[in-house]
């Protein structure tokens, strides 16, 4: 059958979810490969048998866990009614990581932005390609809340995406660092209004 994965395909994709969570809270550099082993009961030649290094576990780990929660924001944007609730879902997502299901260790984007800024140009790079398609996201999103007529013309789309884009990052890692939820919630509320002003 076409949906069958092969026996290699099956180990490769067991290790990826096993190891997801811890490359999340450790990074890449704090997680040893006795933490890979020891999470999935397999001994270090079957790991290096599926994966080249590393490196390329950490990546697929990365993978995963941003399509995970990829695919839960672009449910709920496809269900809002309106643009307004199409962009609210990103604020309403990361108020308090209630909405969804955040893979373990929290926001896989600014883990990995933060630990891997100069220590992995791989993973690095990876970080910045997510960012840059939700940037798009937003934008996309705005331009056909406009066409729709539900946003009003001449929003610069671009600033609008970066700005949402950094006070939800920089409202994860300000909560994280603090111990206070709270804080993230009341940088939410800078992007509600930022929404809410783009309504025509």
């Amino acid at each position: 059958m076409e949906n069958e994965l092969s026996k290699a395909e099956r180990t490769r994709q067991f290790i990826v979810e096993t190891t997801a969570g811890i490359f999340n809270k450790k990074g890449y550099a704090g997680t040893s490969l006795s933490d890979l082993t020891e999470a999935t009961g397999l001994t270090k030649g079957s790991i290096y048998g599926n994966f080249k290094n590393k490196e390329e576990v950490a990546v697929a780990a990365f993978e995963y866990n941003t399509s995970k929660v990829r695919k839960q924001v672009a449910q709920l944007i496809k269900n809002a009614p309106t643009y307004h609730e199409k962009l609210m879902v990103y604020a309403k997502v990361y108020h308090s990581f209630t909405t969804v299901t955040f893979p373990e260790g929290g926001c896989p984007i600014l883990n990995t932005a933060v630990d891997a800024d100069d220590t992995n140009p791989v993973l690095k790079e990876k970080a910045a390609q997510v960012i840059l398609r939700w940037k798009k996201n937003i934008e996309e999103l705005i331009n056909t809340g406009i066409e729709a007529g539900e946003l009003k013309v001449g929003i610069n789309t671009e600033r609008t995406a970066l700005s949402m884009i950094a006070l939800i990052e920089g409202g994860i890692m300000i909560a994280k660092v603090t111990n206070t939820p709270t804080s993230l919630d009341m940088v939410l509320k800078t992007v509600h209004t930022i929404i809410t002003e783009l309504e025509a």
